[in-house]
């Protein structure tokens, strides 16, 4: 499968929150406090869509060989099974009647350190690090409520130029419904699916995975290439 021309939508929207990113840092350089060996978003809880689990899985597959990437593997195993118990945990408060909203508060109360973290508090997937990491540390809107880093200089009430996620997320799962028309997979369901990072890492994203049809053509921008 030639998964490109996804990659490439990918790439340019990462691009777009990097610009973002930067110019509120810039307008509000006393209030952004990321710097090297901060680690407090590499403990949060949240989902890949299709399109970023494919692509940050292939780069971690080109990245890493050997001893160092069992490493990151083996945190990734251990990192899923806590998720598993959580998300199982979850499924379970719902089912007894705890309402939606409170079942996500406390999911995103819940500290699970990243397994792209290592020993030294680096990510070592910095440079392919999901959408969500990259604009941690900013205002963000989700679902019409405000968002910030709990160690920024962000005061709360005050008004600040806030990326609107639900648009991020928007165009993400667009990427990731046009990957699955174009493998034409057998799974209708399949640009809906979310994995957190962990299980990005330890998946295998075959053709058969992906319900792909092999005879499918290859996409109109390819042809000739």
């Amino acid at each position: 499968m030639d998964l490109k021309p996804f990659f490439r939508k990918y790439e340019a929207l990462v691009r777009q929150v990097d610009a973002a990113f930067e110019k509120v840092k810039g307008e509000y350089e006393a209030c952004v406090r990321c710097k090297i060996g901060c680690s407090d978003c590499c403990h949060a809880l949240f989902d890949l869509t299709l399109i970023e689990a494919l692509y940050i899985k292939t780069q971690f597959d080109s990245l890493f060989a050997g001893p160092a990437r069992e490493e990151v593997l083996e945190r990734a195993n251990e990192a899923d099974r806590t998720i598993y118990r959580l998300k199982k945990r979850a499924f379970r408060d719902h089912e007894n009647g705890k309402s939606e909203r409170e079942i996500l508060e406390e999911m995103a109360s819940q500290r699970i350190r990243c397994p792209a973290l290592n020993s030294d508090d680096r990510c070592a997937i910095y440079e392919v690090r999901p959408l969500t990491c990259r604009i941690y540390g900013i205002p963000t809107i989700i679902a019409g409520r405000s968002h910030t880093c709990g160690i920024s200089g962000f005061q709360e009430g005050a008004a600040y130029p806030a990326v609107k996620l639900d648009a991020v997320f928007q165009k993400l799962y667009d990427i990731s419904f046009e990957l699955a028309q174009a493998v034409e997979s057998r799974y209708p369901k399949l640009a809906e699916m979310l994995v957190p990072l962990s299980m990005a890492m330890l998946t295998d994203y075959t053709e058969e995975y992906l319900g792909a049809n092999r005879n499918q053509e290859p996409a109109e921008e390819n042809k000739g290439e």
